[in-house]
């Protein structure tokens, strides 16, 4: 379509080549980041719109199948080569080859302009991934470049009268948590939920509206957090050791203690804005276990010390000190997991 007018009721499609003008009773707009209808919408005064472009572009390069036709690393991961504030990334593909994306400032790309930049860059970076990638290859796919643009879209309402945004058109993401194409699924499932619940259109389409903007715009921030996640965090080892409480929690409670990503990529039962939740949760019950772990280190020390006086004295303050600090440390120790057991969900 060349243009739409979503004011006063007006859901009229004027179409390009000629062909002018129709006129529906509803129209769901699906056509991206760079939306004409979004366009329209900009138009009425109750319509919320802002849109981020990153500090980072991105460019695509890909590993082949080695002389055997099998993968040259290992498959059913993501491998990451975080730099701080750039990063690598390769996505295995089911002919065995894998692509590869680098993503970073555009004061990376300013080398990228010659050979000897190019080799520059890879040498000092990311000289394991020479070999796999092959040299002739990265400066067939990079010499040159200038990297690609991302953007991050959010707006609100979803719906004017009885035209919709949906997909990309109403939430564009940045690509870091992988969800944007099944983010757009997602609209189309929670739309159909909606109408089969109220057996209207328009009713579906306003309680869309009313329940999904807040989800979507939790997901396009997100998607903006997790690129420092994959570029910085994750060479952290206080991220990794948060990591395994994650996965082992998860282990022992599974219904009860799931992951982010987890909730994200793999279930429904949860929103998007729900998931986010539930991690700020996860977020402070850790915390607060990791105050009374600390009070509780510090009391088995001073307990230990009472101890230790009360073997060389008969009586005195040294054994009421010691039955003092034991009853103490049952008490902390009850306060720390009776409190683990309260967030708990059921």
């Amino acid at each position: 379509s060349s243009g739409i007018n979503a004011e006063y009721g007006e859901s009229r499609v004027e179409f390009a080549g000629g062909v002018g003008s129709r006129k529906f009773g509803t129209i769901v707009s699906a056509d991206g980041s760079f939306s004409k209808t979004r366009a329209q919408f900009l138009r009425d005064t109750s319509f919320n719109y802002s849109q981020e472009y990153i500090d980072a572009l991105y460019i695509e390069l890909s590993i082949l199948p080695n002389d055997q036709g099998k993968s040259k690393m290992p498959l059913n991961y993501l491998h990451i080569w975080p730099r701080g504030s750039f990063m690598l990334i390769g996505l295995p593909n089911q002919d065995m080859s894998w692509t590869m994306t680098l993503f970073g400032p555009k004061s990376i790309y300013s080398e990228l302009q010659t050979k000897e930049g190019v080799l520059g860059v890879f040498r000092k970076y990311f000289p394991d991934a020479i070999e796999l990638i092959e040299e002739e290859r990265i400066l067939e796919l990079c010499l040159g470049s200038k990297g690609y643009p991302m953007v991050s879209v959010k707006c609100s309402p979803h719906v004017i009268n009885s035209t919709m945004l949906i997909g990309d058109a109403a939430h564009a993401m940045v690509p870091f948590y992988g969800e944007g194409m099944n983010c757009g699924f997602e609209d189309a499932l929670v739309l159909d939920d909606l109408i089969t619940e109220h057996k209207s259109l328009n009713t579906a389409l306003q309680h869309y509206s009313q329940s999904r903007c807040e989800d979507v715009q939790a997901m396009c921030n997100l998607a903006m957090y997790n690129y420092i996640e994959m570029r910085d965090l994750v060479r952290s080892p206080w991220f990794r050791l948060r990591k395994a409480m994650d996965n082992m929690l998860h282990a022992m409670f599974p219904d009860r203690w799931v992951p982010l990503y987890t909730s994200i990529r793999f279930q429904r039962k949860l929103t998007y804005k729900e998931c986010m939740d539930n991690k700020q949760w996860q977020d402070e019950v850790l915390a607060t276990a990791g105050k009374y772990s600390i009070a509780f280190l510090a009391q088995a020390i001073l307990a230990g010390g009472v101890y230790f006086s009360a073997t060389r004295e008969e009586g005195g303050w040294a054994k009421n000190g010691l039955s003092w600090a034991v009853n103490h440390i049952a008490s902390t120790g009850e306060r720390v997991f009776g409190g683990v057991r309260g967030y708990l969900p059921v």
